[in-house]
Parts: structure tokens; sequence; C-alpha cells
């Protein structure tokens, strides 16, 4: 009689706690396959489920508790030729700036060599966001010189991400030289030990160096060996890092200001913009994640995919989109554009690799390219859209970058940075091979079922 009590407020209690769940679900804006890969692991695993969700199931913030929504401050008021500037500004988003530099790094060597005198030259701050910080060789290059800089006067603040630099955070021994030098250092989402109240599912995957509100270094590369580093190897990893100067630096700025405030309370100052003239590429700073309202980034890739009338490039290390995106792609194709997906033969993640056979083979199956990249692993970011905008940044395409971490990318409608990064993609494509998806009844229905789940990944 006990045990029969038991289980049956055993199953009343499940039903209670997944029709809260479902109600929070119906709260949020999601995609169909999300809301559908959650009902099924709620229905087959209650418990599991809800503990799950309540883990890495929120996608947006609502609570003061939380961080507040990010803002950045317009700075020309000039409406832009450009419908993405249009549809961004509706969303909040700053428009786009002129007036500023652009160089593309996509050596590691030399990207090592920039960052390294870029840091060396800073006078009064240097600020650093960056998902990965190993304390490897060029880690511990990097440290150093924070140190040396922070002895010199010079206001250093590094902001790591507690899930990608999880070794470091776990045994901080290594950031305490950094530390004793003045180098402020904190870690987004660092309460580990509170999962579930620290939402370490929402990850901060921005990158960014910024040198005295002057310089800016952004893109895909994190701080480690496998990134970048003096001397060439074959090994590391294939990315990008692109300089810039203009006022796009103070959107980066107010990005980083509302990051370290989120991570450790403390208020920096904006400072003011810088009016010099460095270049002529128009840039559009456009953050992503949880702390905005809307999905703005995601809505932007679909119009440009959707007005776009020459071609699509695609970059990417992990590619795991949504249906709507995968829709835009192959009926681009349909009519009649150059569609291509650039991506490494293997990814670092298994699990990533099954995930996106399934996009992969149904991407085949409407005649779109993919260019697998047989040169080591590439994790760099980009998208070309005919010859009018160019994509660069810390997003991938992927149901986590999309609609789940803090991304950060910058969007040129510049010819000269187009022509570049048109160029840096092809080299890409001649280092690639466009093997079909293997074909086998096993594979089919392991694809299947990883594109049921690809939402959680």
């Amino acid at each position: 009689m006990f045990e029969f009590t038991f289980l049956h407020l055993l199953l009343i209690a499940s039903e209670i706690l997944v029709f809260f769940v479902l109600l929070h679900m119906l709260y949020q804006r999601r995609t169909p396959e999300s809301l559908t890969v959650w009902l099924l692991v709620l229905f087959l695993l209650p418990f599991i489920g809800v503990f799950l969700y309540l883990l890495i199931g929120t996608r947006k913030i609502n609570s003061p508790r939380d961080k507040l929504n990010i803002e950045l401050n317009p700075i020309q008021e000039s409406l832009s030729e450009h419908k993405i500037d249009s549809l961004l500004r509706h969303n909040n988003i700053a428009g786009l700036t002129d007036s500023n530099s652009f160089r593309l790094i996509p050596e590691a060597v030399d990207a090592y060599n920039e960052v390294i005198e870029s840091l060396s030259k800073a006078k009064k701050s240097i600020y650093i966001s960056t998902y990965v910080y190993a304390h490897d060789v060029t880690g511990q290059a990097i440290s150093a010189l924070l140190s040396q800089k922070a002895l010199e006067g010079v206001d250093v603040y590094l902001l790591l991400d507690a899930m990608g630099s999880l070794p470091i955070y776990l045994w901080q021994k290594p950031l305490k030289k950094m530390r004793q030098s003045g180098v402020k250092v904190e870690f987004f989402q660092s309460g580990l030990l509170r999962p579930i109240k620290n939402r370490i599912n929402l990850r901060n995957h921005r990158k960014m160096f910024i040198i005295d509100h002057e310089t800016l270094l952004s893109g895909g590369m994190n701080i480690s060996d496998e990134y970048m580093g003096e001397d060439p190897e074959t090994k590391r990893w294939r990315d990008v890092l692109f300089r810039s100067q203009g006022p796009v630096v103070y959107h980066y700025f107010e990005v980083f200001k509302a990051d370290w405030e989120y991570a450790c309370g403390e208020d920096l100052v904006l400072p003011s913009v810088d009016t010099n003239k460095y270049g002529d590429t128009q840039i559009q700073v456009v953050p992503s994640g949880p702390d905005l309202e809307t999905d703005a980034l995601y809505e932007a890739l679909l119009q440009a995919m959707y007005n776009a009338q020459e071609r699509i490039w695609l970059v990417t290390p992990y590619f795991v989109p949504d249906s709507a995106f995968m829709q835009a792609l192959i009926i681009a194709k349909k009519r009649g554009l150059d569609v291509r997906l650039i991506t490494p033969d293997e990814s670092d993640h298994i699990i990533a690799d099954l995930g996106r056979s399934a996009y992969m083979r149904e991407l085949s199956e409407s005649d779109i390219p993919i260019a697998r990249y047989s040169s080591g692993m590439l994790h760099a970011k980009a998208i070309l859209i005919d010859h009018s905008m160019a994509m660069i940044g810390s997003a991938n395409i992927d149901y986590r970058s999309l609609f789940l971490n803090y991304e950060l990318v910058s969007l040129c409608y510049s010819e000269d940075v187009i022509e570049d990064m048109e160029q840096w993609m092809e080299m890409l494509m001649s280092h690639s091979h466009y093997r079909k998806p293997y074909q086998g009844h096993i594979r089919l229905l392991l694809e299947n079922i990883m594109k049921i789940f690809a939402p959680l990944l």
C-alpha cells in the first residue's frame, strides 16, 4: 500500500513539474524543433527531462538578477541603403559606422604577432574577452605581457568564460602573477557549483582585444596554441582574426562593458567616440545571445539569404542549423544562386560531426557543394552574401551560437573587405575535397536520431 501511494505521488509530482516546465517553454520564444525535442525528452524521461531543462533549457534572460539586456548607442543617425542595417535598427541594434579601417589576418603566426605587437604598444588600457584561455606557450606569453603592461601602469582587464576556460578556472594558480601585477581577471558565469542558478549553459563565446580604445582585434581565435603562436605549426587550427580602428571600437567596448559588469559588478566608464577617419569601411556590430530580446543576428542572416541575388558562401566549423536556415539555403540554390558550405572534413567534436551529417546530406541532395577542408581543423566563422555583405566573428552556424551563446560578429559592407574574404575562402576551398556523404542504413539511422536531438547540442 505504501509503495503504491509513493509511486502515485511520484507520478503526480512529475506531472506537475512537467506542466510548469511546459508553461515556461511556451513563455519563451523557441523554434518548433526545440519545442519538439524538449517535449520528447519530458515525455520519455520526466524527472531527468525537468532537471536537464532547468540546467540547459533557458534561452533568454527574464529576471532582474540576470544580465541586463545589452544596448549599443547609435553613433551615426543617417539611414543606410542596406536592408539588413534597417532590420537590425528595428531590433535595437545600432546602425553601421564608416571611417573604419579593416585588415583580415588569416594566418596563425601573423595573428599572434599582431596581438603581441598591439598589446606591447598599449599606453592606457587593454580589454580582452575570450572563450578559451589556455596555460600553454601562447597563453603564458600573453600572460607575461599583460603582467608587464599592468606594472607599467596600463589598465588591464581580462574576461574569461568559466566553461570555455574550465581548466584554468578550476586551477587558477597560473593567474596569480597577473593578478599580483594588477591585471583584473574575472570569469563569466563563474558559479559552476550552482549550475542552474548561474545558467552555465549560456556561455560567453565573444572574443575581442581592445587597446587604448583605438584598436580592435576580433574574430574566431581564442588564446591558446591551437589558434595562434610564434612558430608555424601544421597542427594549428585554421582560423581568422581581423584588425580595425574607428568608431567600431566604441561599439565593441560597449559589449565588453556590459559583460564585465555582469561578471563582477564593476561599471566601466564609456570613452568618447573616436572621430578620426581611419578608412572607409562600413561596419555594423551585432551582438547576439540571451542579453538581447530578439534573435537579431539570426533574423538578419535569414533576410540576407532571401535577398541574395548571386551567392551565399558559408564558413563554419559546426553546421547544425534550424529548418528555416536550411530552407533559405535550399531555396537560394533553386533560385540559381551560388551556394557553398565550407566546413572541416572532421571537427574536434565527434558529436557535432554526427549532428551535422543529416544537414550536410540534405544540402548535397539539393546539389549544394560542400567543401570539406582537409588541411586540419577549420575553426573560422564567416559568411559572404553577393558582393554586398560579409560577416565575420564568433558565431557558428548551429543552434548554440544562433540561439544560446553570447556571440559577437561584424557585418562589413565594403567591397575591399568582401574581396579579401572571397580570396581567403577560395584558398580554403583549394585545400578541400567534395566527397559525398557516406551511404549506409545504420549511418542514416544515427544521423536522423542525432537530427532529432540537434537543438540540445
